[in-house]
This record gives structure tokens, C-alpha cells and sequence, in this order.
């Protein structure tokens, strides 16, 4: 069976073919196949001690002031994890519709595993909007700029020192007990997205976070199609297919993605 099949391929060509903008949403199921594990899986929890930490928990404002160097322990075991693998068909294949489409195309992405940007998206139409794992900045909001995690910051905590005030540096990264913004997180970039969408490609989110779900009623409000892409039952694949303008596409993303992809180029060629 056709990953795509003709009526989603015709869903598509008829949302592309007119104005309006192409916005892709994408989740930790994009980069599974990458070997990066969901955040809320097995891979996300952490121990010390004797205290087992939900991401929910050691993902915040108040662990880390509590004890910082086990959130910075957590958050650079998955960063070891992010810099070990490598873009797989799906990141490629947006690339590929970023290069066809330009300043029609928009990515929003919740993960920070920077595979996006790895891949080739550009920085300036990928919208980070849970921030960037391999970025870091000053706890105490001292204006010192935005840096990398240094390569051996594991062996070298004093590297997670800001170099302008002497505050620990944090993960630049948005934590459940803290809220989106446009400067750091481009709220608002991803809503104006949105209402300009023609077309939105949800791919392998769980729609648990606030900013996706605006980003899915924006763009539904607005008349945009919905295409969801998710091997799992969720919320948007379920808005998906309720709608007459939507579908679900029960796939990994390597499959579907660049399927999608494939008729979307084909229609601006």
C-alpha cells in the first residue's frame, strides 16, 4: 500500500497549489529513526541517588537551582546522545521541500536534538521552539551572549561557568515550569506562520506542549489543510481526520515525509 495514497496526494496538490505558506510541525518522531530516544520514553528519566526524576521534573526552573549540576548531568547524556547521530530521510526531505518552496516554507520544531539544522534547514525559516540542546546561556540573565555547549563540558564543568559574570550557564532549552517567548522561542513567528498556512504537516508530535497545539488551531482556523504524520493515535491525527480538509497518514516519518515531499515538488515543478 502507497504510504500517500490519491486522495491525501490530492488533499496536497490542491492546498499547495494556491497562496499561502507550507508549514511543517515536527516532534520527536521525526528523529527516532536517528536512534534518538522520546523524551518521555524510557531514555528520559533519571536517577541520582536513590530519586528516580520524571522529565517533567528534572526539565525545570526549580530543579535546576536545586541541584544543578544533576539537571546539567541529565541534559549532556542526551546531548552526547544528539551529537552520535546522524539526519535521517525525513530531515533530508525537508531540506529538499525548504530548497523548492523558500520563503513559503516554515519549520517549527519542539525537538532540540539540532537535526534539523544538521541536516541542511536553514536557521532562518527552522523555528526552535523548545530551544537548542547543544546551545547554552547565563543562568542569571547577565546579557552575555548565547554560546555552544563546549565538546568536554562532562570532564570540564568549570566550562559551564558564564564567562562574563561567573553564574552557571544553563541548558538553553524551554523547561516545563517556564513559558514561551518570541525572542528566544519564536512564539510569535510560529503563530503568524501558521495563519498563513495553506497546508500544515504535523509530524510525529504528541501534541503535549502549548505553542503545537496554537500552532494546529491557527492554522485549522484559518482554512489550512492538516496532514498528520504518526504511527501512534494523537490529537492532531485525530483533528486530521474528522476534518474534510485532513487526513492521517499512520506512518513513521521516513516513510511518509518524503512521500509528501515527492508530491509537493512535483506540483511546483
Amino acid at each position: 500500500m502507497t504510504v500517500v495514497d490519491a486522495d491525501v496526494a490530492a488533499l496536497v496538490r490542491d492546498a499547495v497549489a494556491g497562496p499561502g505558506r507550507v508549514v511543517v510541525l515536527t516532534g520527536a518522531g521525526v528523529s527516532t529513526a536517528s536512534g534518538i530516544p522520546t523524551f518521555r520514553g524510557p531514555g528520559g528519566y533519571w536517577t541520582v541517588g536513590s530519586e528516580v526524576y520524571t522529565p517533567e521534573e528534572i526539565a525545570t526552573r526549580a530543579t535546576f537551582e536545586r541541584a544543578p549540576e544533576a539537571v546539567w548531568d541529565w541534559y549532556l547524556q542526551r546531548l552526547a546522545a544528539c551529537r552520535a547521530a546522524e539526519p535521517n530521510a525525513a530531515h533530508r526531505a525537508l531540506v529538499r521541500l525548504e530548497e523548492a518552496l523558500g520563503d513559503r516554507f516554515t519549520l517549527i520544531t519542539q525537538n532540540v536534538d539540532g537535526l534539523h539544522r544538521r541536516a541542511g534547514s536553514s536557521a532562518a525559516r527552522t523555528y526552535l521552539v523548545h530551544g537548542d540542546l547543544a546551545s547554552m546561556r547565563c543562568s542569571a540573565e547577565c546579557g552575555a551572549p548565547i554560546q555552544p555547549v563546549p565538546d568536554d563540558a562532562a570532564a570540564h564543568p568549570e566550562a559551564l561557568r558564564c564567562e562574563r559574570c561567573g553564574a552557571r550557564m544553563r541548558p538553553h532549552v524551554l523547561w516545563f515550569d517556564e513559558v514561551y517567548d518570541e525572542e528566544r522561542f519564536r512564539f510569535d513567528s510560529s503563530l503568524a506562520a501558521a495563519r498563513d498556512a495553506a497546508l500544515l504537516v504535523t509530524v510525529g508530535t504528541s501534541g503535549a506542549t502549548t505553542l503545537p497545539v496554537l500552532v494546529v488551531e491557527t492554522a485549522v482556523a484559518a482554512g489550512a489543510a492538516l496532514v498528520d504524520v504518526n504511527p501512534e493515535p494523537n490529537p492532531f491525527g485525530e483533528l486530521a481526520a474528522r476534518l474534510e480538509r485532513g487526513a492521517a497518514l499512520r506512518a513513521p516519518a521516513v516513510e511518509a515525509v518524503p512521500a509528501l515531499v515527492d508530491v509537493i515538488v512535483e506540483v511546483l515543478r
